[in-house]
């Protein structure tokens, strides 16, 4: 199958922080990208974030979000209120989650994470959920808020966790770094194929070099090689996986 041919779906980008976004957004689409999900991290990028998505209708989706980085004593009420009055024009709530690296005190975390899953659980949307070196604290609140949907993205926990969110019928997503990664590796071919969904988190960079959408094309190349797949099927199912999830029908 030609690349033009695939229908592959970004299901995390950081298309704000894009310097090239209109050449990126084409050469995307070139590579089979028939949908990219723009994730927010603060109010201005959440703003942001809905103008590109205005501006390329049916192929960039919104996701409203409060990265734990960017989380601010002074900044929460504000950006919560922004999340709960702008939730209804995203197909998802994310980037939220916890981080125990970044340095932002935990009991603040937790209380910011827990109020966005409320708001997501009010609005019955999917969560894209960072949780960098706090996967089992992560999924307790998800779980603990009744959440349906979620995506632990760029998951590289346990893989005894692993099997508690599988269970629980939540995703995780592959990412290009799964070239070099060995967590990411295993929790990728461990979780079977209707449990992944594809990404770039875009512009991160993967060993030197800075990630656009159409390097989607990666994430699938791995998780074909890993599971053992053709690219047309692990394209066709992570596609209908983005689909499920988000609740979208991707034209190509």
């Amino acid at each position: 199958m030609a690349t033009q041919e695939l229908r592959l779906v970004d299901g995390h980008a950081h298309l704000e922080q894009v310097s090239d976004l209109p050449e990126s957004l084409r050469e995307a689409r070139e590579a089979g990208v028939c949908g990219i999900v723009a994730v927010g991290m603060d109010i201005e990028s959440n703003k942001k974030i809905l103008r590109i998505a205005g501006s390329n209708p049916g192929f960039v989706y919104p996701a409203l979000g409060f990265h734990p980085w960017e989380i601010k004593v002074a900044d929460v009420k504000a950006t919560l209120s922004f999340v709960r009055d702008h939730l209804k024009e995203g197909v998802a709530l994310g980037e939220v989650g916890l981080d125990y690296r970044a340095q932002v005190k935990k009991v603040l975390q937790w209380e910011v994470f827990g109020k966005l899953l409320e708001i997501a659980h009010e609005y019955d949307k999917p969560v894209i959920i960072h949780c960098r070196y706090s996967h089992q604290r992560a999924f307790e609140m998800v779980k603990e808020r009744k959440i349906e949907r979620a995506v632990f993205h760029w998951y590289s926990g346990s893989v005894d966790l692993l099997d508690k969110i599988l269970s629980a019928g939540y995703f995780i997503s592959a990412t290009p770094a799964l070239a070099y990664s060995p967590p990411h590796r295993e929790a990728i071919k461990r979780a079977p194929i209707e449990r992944i969904l594809l990404e770039t988190d875009t512009p991160v960079s993967y060993q030197g070099k800075e990630a656009r959408p159409k390097e989607v094309l990666v994430s699938l190349e791995e998780v074909a090689r890993l599971k053992g797949l053709n690219r047309a099927a692990v394209a066709e199912r992570t596609t209908a996986n983005a689909s499920q999830f988000f609740g979208i029908s991707f034209q190509p």
